[in-house]
């Protein structure tokens, strides 16, 4: 197995491109399955959960040709199944992501409850009750989500609990094909989101209000494959800026819509990170010490729960005392018991992290407790004393193309290395 190891104290600026959005990637490859022929996507990020999203799609009948390591063309015409694979669905929480695709091709479909990172519930009540509310018929057996539809899908008005991700996709995908107009009400509105909308409508949808509260779709008979670039990714590009607040020289990072980071970007302002934007890139550096800032996570445009891990590591540096508060995944807090090894000063209460201060990280063994926070623990390990080595980094690898790569060509004295039984280094 592999670690990453990482030598504080060298400094780190540059100009990195970040790749394609692997949250709105997954998508677009399942909602591949809702038209017949070889739909190509373009800045598809080659990453692990592609990789398995891939194979879900090729247990399915899928034909994949590799064009290129970041273009995928998508024959979905000899798809005859509706029933994904066990294990590999239970690798990733987009596994899901096939049901409103199967449901609309189908109309039924046999998917895994989902898995992927450790932090917290799926909430798949939210896309089973809105899914009913359009005709769909559940059971759940030997953890296997069995869906059908007897009378069809038909158009619904459906209000989520919550503004779910995943609800959304899949209500919106499921709905394309279903008799009249369906409306998303406290829809998620994340530039995924739109990203998949986007898609679905160049094949032939009419979705409307896509980014909004409130999203209506109008059923169609058929959609037919596009060629269509997968948005660049906020949390790839968010994480290197972090990396520029954090070491303090100038960090460019490409291929991304600055606006997609909208409340990011202002919270590190106030944290005192100097943030130059531009039309498809940012720049982030740092000339004075990193102030105290209070954060809670939320639904987009709020601060997002994927960025909670790398901005604990930028505030945990600060001169004084702030407040993290998780509210969209409650395990989330894993990752500051990592960091606390490294020198870390945090108090978890609840979904409420109390982070004070410290003049500086020391090197150490820490393992990654999930994607981002693998990736955060790499980066603290930038600006630490001595020699950093995280375990557990496939799921680093699940999220980021490159990572290391990436690093050092910003200037980064960090490496991957293959040790024997990596996972007992902390046992």
């Amino acid at each position: 197995m592999d670690v990453i190891q990482v030598e504080g104290g060298y400094p780190v600026t540059g100009t990195v491109t970040v790749e394609g959005a692997k949250n709105s990637a997954l998508k677009l490859m399942a909602a591949t399955l809702m038209a017949s022929g070889v739909t190509t996507l373009t800045n598809v990020p080659n990453i692990a959960d592609v990789h398995v999203m891939g194979k879900v799609l090729k247990n399915l009948g899928a034909k994949i040709e590799v064009v290129d390591e970041h273009v995928l063309k998508i024959d979905t015409s000899g798809v005859d199944s509706w029933e994904t694979p066990y294990d590999l669905v239970v690798q990733m929480r987009a596994s899901t992501a096939v049901l409103g695709p199967l449901l609309s091709r189908f109309g039924k479909a046999v998917v895994a409850m989902p898995g992927g990172c450790n932090i917290g519930a799926r909430k798949i009540d939210m896309h089973i009750l809105g899914l009913e509310a359009l005709g769909v018929e559940f059971k759940i057996d030997h953890g296997n989500i069995h869906a059908s539809t007897p009378n069809g899908i038909h158009g619904e008005t459906v209000t989520l609990a919550f503004a779910s991700v995943g609800a959304t996709e899949n209500l919106m995908m499921a709905s394309v094909f279903a008799k009249g107009t369906t409306v998303i009400d406290n829809a998620a509105r994340e530039p995924e989101i739109v990203d998949l909308a986007n898609m679905l409508n160049e094949m032939g949808a009419h979705i409307k209000g896509a980014g909004s509260p409130v999203i209506e779709i109008e059923g169609v008979s058929e959609l037919h494959p596009v060629t269509h670039a997968v948005v660049g990714d906020r949390i790839e590009a968010g994480t290197f800026l972090a990396i520029g607040g954090l070491c303090g020289e100038p960090v460019t990072v490409r291929g991304f819509d600055p606006k997609h980071l909208g409340l990011v970007l202002k919270k590190y302002e106030q944290m005192g990170i100097s943030i130059e934007r531009g039309e498809r890139e940012c720049t982030a550096w740092r000339e004075r010490p990193l102030r105290p800032t209070d954060i809670q996570t939320l639904p987009f445009p709020g601060f997002p729960t994927d960025m909670q891990a790398q901005s604990m590591c930028l505030l945990a540096m600060a001169e004084g005392s702030c407040i993290i508060t998780e509210n969209v995944f409650e395990s989330r807090f894993m990752f500051a018991s990592e960091l606390q090894r490294m020198g870390a000063n945090i108090v978890i209460e609840g979904h409420h992290a109390i982070v004070h201060g410290v003049p500086a990280f020391s090197g150490t063994q820490v393992k990654s407790p999930d994607l981002r926070g693998g990736a955060a623990l790499v980066m603290a390990g930038l600006v630490a004393d001595g020699l950093t080595t995280v375990s557990a980094i496939h799921h680093i690898d699940r999220g980021y193309e490159g990572f290391v790569e990436k690093l050092c060509s910003l200037g980064a004295h960090a490496l991957r290395v293959s040790v024997p039984d990596a996972t007992d280094l902390l046992d």
